[in-house]
């Protein structure tokens, strides 16, 4: 089985799903970062649907790309108008990519109610677009749009869609799942027999209505596609398009079907990252490879095997795809899984040591009062410091005072003052904030920069307050987690009160603590605090 061609369409089938917007830099950057991926076939925009894909072609062409080439993307020709007339194809020729993707309809349901036109014009149409695109030197890919539903419903007249697009001249067909009901039984029989009877390579198209996209995408494969399309964080239309960032490890690491550069594939959890950073959303903690639970190992019996033997309960090894190795803290946490949490900081700590016990313990101990260190491993290394190699206390709080401004209709934030000790000076500090939290926050960075400047590079970047007993409402206790960014790295802390601001306190605390403690350790003091 030869190579299988990678083609992503997150800037255009992507940029469809809700909550997706890409600006036109964000788009520029999202194109060199899936070149560097080393997909095949970028596909930009639909240039003929809005202005911002229009110049955004025109910004592209001076981009120098080593592995992927730009398509535009556009509809065939409208009924009972020649090409050459046609608006859409003519956008789609001036994006002057080397690649150009039409899509036609495949299904009588669609040429019948949408099109509302007879089948011999709509082969027209799918030929005369093909053969207008290819008579200007273009690579043409016919998207056959609805093709399975086209196929189940009529085969024959599927059949002679993608007959018009070939005899037009098209290079590639790919047959689209574009409603997303098709099961991976029905995928790759009918994939096989198109593969068996088209003289030109096909690529397949899946959409994640069913939950079947990559299945569907794999058996596609199997049964003689050459080329799949999808999108690298699997977001777009509806549910989502096919996920390419599972889709290319199932093939090169599972079937050893090579589709991007082998150096490439270490480097794709951090490329998945950054395009969900371009396109400001989170990448699932449970997505298959690159996810940040996809190596995760929480149960004790399974951190016990994995430490033995990765092969126990690792169906890959994770450095193949750029990820790592994680053992959540927690209350079902084992002994191993902690030591070999605490070894990452102490080496030295043996498993049947007092240090993994105490630690052990008092871990779950502060869990059976509402922490949770799974989600907060600052707080957790932290914790371990703290107790195996002690360290004189950066600063030390005196008190803080909240104070908040409220009236009907009239909601004026919040003030908060801070004392601090550092050393032997004491600082008094006060801020406004939108909130209590806001304003403590803003008042203790406020405090702590006139002595450690390198807090000035802090910014929090989420905040997560969770109820532990909601059947004690408003007594009930909470857990704040709070992320904070230093622009290195993302790291999350912990605090558990029946007071919200005092948790807050806590996961704020524990937040400019880890900080300082990275920042001394970076710069090698490591005297007077005994760091490690």
């Amino acid at each position: 089985m030869g190579p299988v061609t990678i083609f992503d369409s997150t800037l255009r089938d992507g940029a469809q799903g809700a909550g997706v917007t890409f600006s036109l830099e964000d788009k520029l950057q999202a194109v060199r970062l899936l070149d560097q991926v080393g997909v095949q076939y970028v596909e930009a925009g639909n240039p003929g649907s809005n202005p911002k894909d229009a110049e955004f072609f025109q910004r592209a062409a001076g981009l120098s790309l080593k592995n992927a080439r730009l398509v535009s993307f556009g509809s065939t020709r409208r009924k009972n108008t020649a090409p050459e007339e046609d608006q859409s194809l003519a956008a789609v020729l001036a994006a002057q990519t080397p690649v150009c993707c039409v899509f036609g309809k495949c299904w009588k349901f669609h040429v019948d109610r949408v099109l509302e036109t007879s089948y011999e014009e709509n082969f027209r149409m799918i030929e005369e677009s093909c053969r207008f695109l290819k008579a200007h030197g273009r690579e043409v890919i016919f998207d056959a749009e609805h093709f399975f539903d086209g196929w189940k419903d009529d085969p024959d007249f599927a059949w002679e869609a993608l007959r018009a697009a070939v005899r037009g001249g098209a290079d590639i067909v790919c047959l689209c799942d574009t409603n997303g009901g098709v099961f991976p039984q029905e995928a790759g029989r009918i994939v096989r027999e198109v593969v068996s009877r088209l003289s030109v390579p096909v690529a397949v198209h899946f959409h994640e209505d069913c939950g079947m996209a990559t299945a569907n995408s794999i058996v596609s494969v199997q049964a003689g596609a050459s080329q799949v399309q999808g999108t690298l964080l699997g977001f777009g239309e509806r549910c989502g398009n096919a996920n390419l960032s599972s889709i290319i490890p199932d093939l090169q690491l599972k079937l050893g079907i090579p589709c991007i550069p082998q150096e490439e594939l270490l480097h794709l959890t951090h490329r998945v990252r950054e395009l969900a950073a371009i396109a400001n959303v989170d990448v699932p903690v449970w997505m298959p490879y690159v996810g940040e639970n996809a190596f995760a190992h929480k149960a004790g019996m399974h951190a016990a095997g994995v430490l033995k033997s990765p092969r126990s309960f690792e169906h890959v090894d994770p450095y193949l795809v750029g990820n790592a190795r994680r053992f959540p803290a927690s209350e079902i946490s084992g002994r191993a899984v902690v030591l070999e949490k605490v070894k990452r900081i102490f080496p030295h700590v043996g498993v049947d040591s007092q240090e993994a016990r105490t630690l052990l313990h008092e871990l779950k101990t502060l869990e059976s009062q509402g922490y949770q260190f799974e989600g907060a491993d600052a707080s957790f290394e932290l914790l371990v410091r703290k107790r195996l190699r002690p360290f004189p206390p950066f600063f030390e709080l005196l008190y803080y005072h909240i104070y908040t401004d409220y009236s009907e209709g009239r909601d004026r934030g919040a003030s908060a003052t801070v004392k601090v000790r550092v050393g032997g000076e004491i600082q008094l500090m006060a801020a406004e904030g939108n909130g209590p939290v806001n304003a403590l926050d803003q008042a203790l960075r406020k405090a702590l920069e006139i002595f450690y400047p390198v807090l000035s590079q802090v910014k929090l970047t989420d905040y997560k307050v969770r109820v532990l007993d909601s059947k004690s409402a408003t007594a009930a206790g909470v857990r704040v987690l709070i992320t904070s960014s230093d622009g290195e790295d993302a790291f999350t802390t912990v605090g558990v009160s029946g007071d919200v601001v005092a948790a807050s306190w806590k996961a704020l605390e524990d937040s400019m603590e880890y900080l300082l403690l990275k920042a001394a350790r970076k710069n090698g003091e490591e005297d007077a605090a005994s760091l490690p």
